[in-house]
């Protein structure tokens, strides 16, 4: 049995439970009282918050306005007119709409990220610090805020400015390649290659940013204990090394 799966069982244990209680319950998870302000859209940044908002941080998920994240209305949509894979990844969150590309929005963002602890952005390099939201800009508002950035080629390199969807990186990583139906005759694989039902790319690379993220609160926590100076730091998470 999984980490997790304990620690939802014990949350969900009994349907007929307060929300006081529920509240209660939510205060001893293991990321209760971490802030998270996600700037991602779709998958693979927005999966590092769910994570992280599973296990009990605050996540504020910042969206378009009017249209709010592309992944409210991807795919097959349910009764209600919402895809499935939203309320699956935007679950244990928070919502605001705000405008990036607008002053006054990035000013709300700075604003945020001031009382934030961490931020998950997964945009193509570069187009925060063209906002000027960029690591080096906010870590002057907030010396300790992890910056956690998910792309398809990382922030460094000749790769890094191309945008890079979980559907390409797939093919480049060779996966797709290996992944196919079975022929008989051929013991091999038999058609072209074949796309995962999961976007896997993304879940994995959202998980490799979760992951790290703990990891550089954990680094901060000991750098604060050891007085050693400025304790933010950035995650950098592809989905493809090239």
């Amino acid at each position: 049995m999984s980490l997790s799966t304990v620690y939802k069982r014990q949350f969900w244990r009994s349907s007929s439970r307060t929300l006081a209680t529920i509240a209660n319950d939510y205060k001893e998870l293991p990321l209760a009282g971490v802030r998270v302000l996600e700037l991602g859209q779709l998958i693979a940044g927005p999966f590092a918050g769910q994570l992280l908002g599973q296990f009990g941080a605050e996540v504020i998920k910042v969206e378009p306005p009017k249209v709010g994240d592309p992944l409210r209305v991807w795919r097959e949509l349910d009764v209600d007119g919402t895809s499935p894979w939203f309320r699956s990844i935007a679950r244990n969150k928070k919502s605001v709409a705000i405008d990036l590309r607008k002053p006054e929005g990035r000013d709300l963002v700075r604003q945020l990220a001031i009382k934030s602890d961490v931020i998950i952005e997964n945009f193509k390099p570069g187009t925060l610090e063209r906002w000027q939201l960029g690591p080096e800009d906010l870590h002057q508002h907030n010396p300790s805020l992890i910056f956690t950035r998910v792309s398809g080629y990382g922030q460094t390199g000749p790769w890094a400015p191309r945008p890079g969807y979980a559907s390409v990186c797939e093919a480049e990583s060779g996966f797709r390649y290996i992944n196919g139906f079975p022929d008989a005759q051929s013991g091999g694989l038999s058609g072209p290659p074949v796309r995962p039902n999961i976007s896997l790319g993304d879940s994995i690379a959202g998980l490799h940013a979760a992951f790290g993220t703990v990891l550089a609160l954990l680094q901060r926590q000991n750098k604060l204990k050891n007085d050693l100076g400025a304790t933010g730091s950035t995650v950098d998470v592809s989905i493809v090394e090239r």
